[in-house]
């Protein structure tokens, strides 16, 4: 399967200004370009890029840099690009019941912690004035992705991506890294299923 990387990724982004801070220019070119041979001949790749390098990316904030908003869009509909090639690359060489399987496992993995009660889904930081996310406001997401991994309600893969959560402190909350590492396993099933 053949992918328009200029269907993905334009060939610049708009730059915000001088004195808001935006993502360093040069390390999105340097990742982008690595991206491009690896989407369009992976075999010419020396450092392989894939849909969760995509997903885990991230830039130095640098005064005049490029938009953030801009280039997170674009970093979604690449990762969603090499998300399609990965799935399709897996049935080819594997079948269509190897992906099934696969789907199948992560899913309910996902469906383990989901099915938590509201407000034990995720570990309490261990100090007290740690960051953590709100409870309320994932436990809101978790009830939204039961519906549509099991009810086949409609939820786009870009609302898990953009989720934000209110800050907690503390055993108030929802360890972060916890819910980050979650969330990031529900977009790469989404990403995989649609």
């Amino acid at each position: 399967m053949a992918v328009d990387f200029q269907r993905q990724i334009p060939a610049s982004f708009e730059r915000v200004q001088r004195s808001e801070y935006g993502y360093n220019a040069k390390q999105v070119d340097q990742f982008l370009q690595r991206a491009r041979v690896s989407l369009e001949t992976p075999n010419a790749a020396v450092h392989a890029i894939g849909s969760a390098d995509v997903r885990s990316v991230s830039f130095d904030p640098v005064k005049g840099g490029y938009s953030a908003s801009v280039v997170d869009a674009a970093l979604d509909r690449l990762e969603d690009a090499f998300a399609r090639r990965e799935r399709d690359e897996l049935i080819a060489s594997s079948g269509e019941e190897a992906w099934l399987r696969d789907i199948g496992q992560l899913s309910g993995i996902l469906r383990g912690r989901l099915h938590r009660p509201d407000g034990e889904r995720f570990r309490r930081p261990s100090k007290k004035k740690i960051r953590s996310y709100n409870t309320v406001d994932v436990d809101n997401l978790c009830r939204d992705l039961i519906g549509y991994l099991e009810e086949d309600k409609p939820l786009s893969v870009d609302n898990v991506r953009r989720a934000v959560f209110r800050p907690a402190v503390g055993h108030d909350g929802y360890e972060e890294n916890q819910v980050d590492a979650f969330l990031d396993r529900v977009v790469e099933l989404m990403a995989a299923i649609d």
